[in-house]
């Protein structure tokens, strides 16, 4: 009898320790402090998109959950350029190129964090230029990003070193690069690490009112990361994000804390990659 109760006390113990290991609904909320700095932030933003990560072992109830037919999906294939030790990425910059299903692809250099109140007047009237706000749980942050347009062909055409880097972007999104570059790093000196495929679903909840989306990053090793996500303006950032928690509790989707990102994934895979066939060449 002794030993059945040690045995169950164990259990307990183990039990309470996995709860606390995952952070609870409450324990995901902004400090005052980090509202505060949201609400400044907001007045500078264009857009703010609330997302969440999905642990591995909650992907098939997620998509059970929300009601998702995968088969509608859309295939995408996502490059992005850096140094080997990823230089871009530490000073806050990602340069991405995306093949998408038919022919189309786009581009983007990004900046991130950024404070909206510093960025050029003049850059802010470009219709390729933009300032959004990400939300996930427990934290932010704001990001400005000019975007382009190619082809599929083109983005082969680079990453196969038959197009130098340089030719896929705009003259706007250089110029960007430039400014924000760490010194010494230009575009055309830095590696492919991808592509990373991915499968990306648009979807409009009966019990939400705004669209959904889910994309599922696959990479080589064979790990996943799924993420679940809405955009909003600004001025309806903490209405749509109360409303978005409450459509993800209604589905069974519990919001934890990860440190997992699909962009921090796939470059950090690639690098280590690259890192070791040059380890090995």
């Amino acid at each position: 009898m002794k030993a059945r109760k040690t045995a169950k006390a164990s259990k307990s113990t183990k039990s309470r320790k996995a709860r606390k290991a995952t952070p609870t609904s409450s324990e995901v909320a902004l400090s005052n402090e980090q509202v505060t700095r949201v609400l400044k932030l907001l007045k500078g933003a264009n857009s703010v998109e609330l997302k969440f990560v999905v642990p591995a072992t909650g992907h098939r109830a997620t998509i059970a959950g929300i009601g998702l037919d995968p088969v509608e999906a859309q295939p995408r294939q996502a490059f992005f350029f850096d140094t080997p030790g990823l230089d871009l990425n530490k000073a806050g910059l990602i340069v991405r190129a995306r093949r998408i299903q038919g022919g189309r692809a786009d581009t983007v250099v990004k900046l991130r964090p950024v404070d909206p109140a510093t960025i050029d007047p003049g850059l802010r009237r470009s219709g390729s230029f933009k300032v959004e706000l990400d939300a996930m749980p427990g934290g932010f942050v704001c990001s400005a990003s000019l975007k382009g347009n190619c082809t599929a062909q083109e983005v082969l055409d680079v990453t196969t070193g038959a197009a130098p880097l340089r030719s896929l972007f705009s003259k706007e999104q250089l110029a960007f690069y430039d400014e924000h570059a760490p010194a010494g790093i230009g575009m055309d000196s830095l590696v492919t690490l991808g592509p990373t495929f991915l499968l990306k679903a648009k979807h409009n909840p009966k019990n939400f009112d705004r669209r959904v989306i889910v994309e599922m990053w696959l990479y080589p090793d064979g790990s996943r990361i799924l993420e679940v996500s809405t955009k909003c303006l600004p001025e309806e950032g903490f209405q749509v994000a109360a409303a978005f928690k409450a459509y993800l509790a209604e589905s069974g989707i519990t919001l934890t804390i990860s440190d997992a990102t699909k962009t921090k994934a796939a470059m950090e895979f690639f690098a280590r990659r690259l890192k070791s066939e040059r380890t090995v060449g």
